[in-house]
């Protein structure tokens, strides 16, 4: 590459330029976006933080968790977020929440960036968070999944080096909002496992005691979490979309704060996708237990992997899950030989087609319209593809007696061996 840009005659800019630059136009945009400057069109998807999100913050001040809203369906580590304004007391709370998510935003940046200068590391991974996390539109923003997302990528590249870091980390994201405890899937066998996995359950069990004692109503969210239905957005959500058109007698409303599919064989089908999940659980404890080869960029794939899994798999897919998808994607190509790259691709092209169905064309999908249910075919159908393609790729480079010289990155024909992995 130097001698490319010397060859041309052109200096090369230094490092991180051009990403930085990428980074602070993108994030300005979304800034102006969720400000009101201008609009996608669709819904307003601010209303969650102006009112939802605030209206949780009133009842935390009070001193309880909101036990009387089915709404509050995430674990006691998320009044940490609600309430993370109070940082900003001069500030409005929706600007004070969005400024905040800036900042985490820029962390994870900065982290990715950062790490590109290490051996083995690229800036790769800082490419697909400046771009990938503007393709969601302004409900990146306007949510608070991009600050959990910014705990499990912190944890993935500290625990290259400190296990413990990351199964301290993997435990309080899972108590923001419990996807993050997945980073402890890939960890290498060992040692490390027994360090981060310790780690975990030491701080699980020390917070959440302490979130318990904090404030009445803890863990209320569980009961709401159980009740939850079949949102319009997922997989299983497709079958009655499409059966609207053929007579099916049920309605779509707002229920435990989402749009869901409500009417006969809902149950059936909501069932269905709760099997698939276990199934994908199922899968991933054959993967834990037969994999041997662990490399440094194995714990990113796996947590890659097993993220897209039960995503693609629940019965809800609301499209601020997808900025887990863009972060933990951004840390598998932020490694050399880290493979991943078709997966990731799919992931950053649903995230374009998710801010067309939520929130520009969102009426159109509680109608189920045929552009509507196109767009959620597409989105969802790149989801499938890419948890496809990441479980291959994953069984092929760490389970015995399948890896090729495709995975491991070389060519018998040009007498090239097998790049040596961390055992």
């Amino acid at each position: 590459m130097t001698g490319r840009w010397a060859s041309t005659g052109v200096r090369r800019p230094p490092y991180g330029l051009l990403p930085c630059a990428a980074w602070a136009l993108t994030r300005a945009a979304l800034l102006l976006s969720v400000s009101g400057v201008f609009s996608l069109g669709g819904l307003d998807v601010t209303v969650d933080v102006s009112v939802i999100y605030r209206g949780w913050y009133e009842t935390l001040l009070t001193g309880t968790y909101p036990l009387d809203d089915v709404t509050w369906q995430y674990p006691p580590g998320a009044a940490l977020a609600i309430l993370s304004p109070a940082l900003l007391p001069l500030w409005e709370y929706a600007s004070a929440f969005y400024a905040l998510v800036l900042l985490c935003d820029a962390l994870v940046f900065g982290l990715l960036l950062y790490a590109g200068r290490r051996p083995g590391i690229r800036a790769a991974g800082a490419w697909v968070w400046a771009v990938g996390v503007p393709l969601l539109g302004p409900t990146v923003y306007a949510r608070y999944d991009l600050m959990v997302t910014a705990v499990a990528v912190a944890a993935l590249l500290a625990g290259v080096r400190h296990p413990k870091v990351l199964g301290v980390l993997a435990a309080f994201g899972a108590l923001l909002k419990v996807w993050p405890a997945l980073v402890l899937v890939g960890v290498r066998r060992g040692r490390p496992t027994r360090a981060a996995w310790s780690a975990a359950a030491l701080t699980t069990a020390g917070l959440g005691v302490g979130f318990a004692l904090w404030m009445p109503g803890a863990y209320a969210f569980l009961a709401f979490q159980r009740d939850r239905g079949l949102e319009i957005e997922s997989l299983g959500a497709l079958y009655f979309h499409l059966a609207r058109h053929v007579g099916w007698e049920g309605r779509v409303e707002l229920h435990y704060g989402s749009m869901e599919f409500l009417g006969p064989h809902v149950g059936l089908v909501s069932t269905l996708a709760l099997g698939l999940a276990v199934l994908a659980l199922g899968w991933l404890l054959v993967w834990r237990l037969r994999a041997r080869t662990f490399a440094a960029h194995t714990p990113a794939q796996a947590a890659f992997t097993a993220v897209l899994l039960f995503t693609t798999t629940s019965r809800v897919i609301s499209p601020q899950y997808v900025v887990w998808l863009v972060g933990l994607a951004a840390v598998c190509l932020a490694f050399r030989g880290g493979g991943m790259s078709r997966p990731a691709v799919l992931v950053l092209v649903a995230a374009a087609v998710t801010v067309l169905e939520f929130p520009v064309y969102f009426a159109e999908v509680v109608a189920s319209d045929a552009w509507g249910v196109a767009l959620l075919c597409v989105r969802n159908g790149l989801l499938v593809a890419a948890s496809l393609l990441a479980a291959r790729r994953l069984w092929r480079e760490t389970v015995p007696g399948v890896r090729s010289w495709e995975t491991a990155g070389a060519d018998p024909a040009r007498g090239d061996q097998p790049s040596r992995a961390l055992r």
